[in-house]
């Protein structure tokens, strides 16, 4: 498979397993009470953030797949100074966000699912940076994956 269709083919299941979060049958595997609501809400909230200044500082090198555009960018100030994916982590927060009030297993496992695969997409990507970017590699080992301080490559 090429690189193309296969950050194509992770692009949408990662909308599959996030639609599949929102409308997958709400359970009673864990009580809700107004609070866990609230939690939810606020890593929600922050989850659309974190996506959206990972969108603004990407600018003109945003692209709908994990390929980076031809004429791109390296990216490493904003959102991309704290983590080298955080469109991911809102992705992934925007996951945890619909799960926790939903009290089922099967939302549980779709949003498993969707960490897993972020997970594999920025490995995927990282590659194809590095391979575009001869200072990605510096980049990487002092930022983050997808955790401030974690998950960052050695040289």
């Amino acid at each position: 498979m090429s690189d193309r269709n296969k950050g194509a083919l992770l692009v949408v299941v990662q909308f599959v397993l996030l639609f599949a979060i929102i409308v997958l049958p709400h359970g009673v595997l864990w009580p809700v009470p107004e609070e866990l609501g609230t939690v939810a809400v606020l890593v929600l909230m922050t989850g659309l953030a974190i996506t959206l200044f990972g969108f603004v500082s990407l600018g003109s090198s945003l692209t709908a797949t994990p390929l980076p555009k031809e004429e791109a960018a390296l990216r490493t100030t904003g959102m991309y100074a704290i983590v080298r994916h955080p469109i991911y982590l809102g992705l992934i927060l925007i996951g945890v966000g619909l799960s926790l009030p939903a009290g089922s297993v099967f939302t549980v496992i779709a949003c498993l699912l969707l960490i897993a695969l972020l997970s594999y997409k920025a490995r995927f990507e990282e590659r194809l940076l590095i391979a575009k970017f001869p200072q990605y590699q510096d980049y990487a080992s002092r930022v983050g994956r997808l955790i401030p301080f974690v998950g960052t490559l050695r040289k």
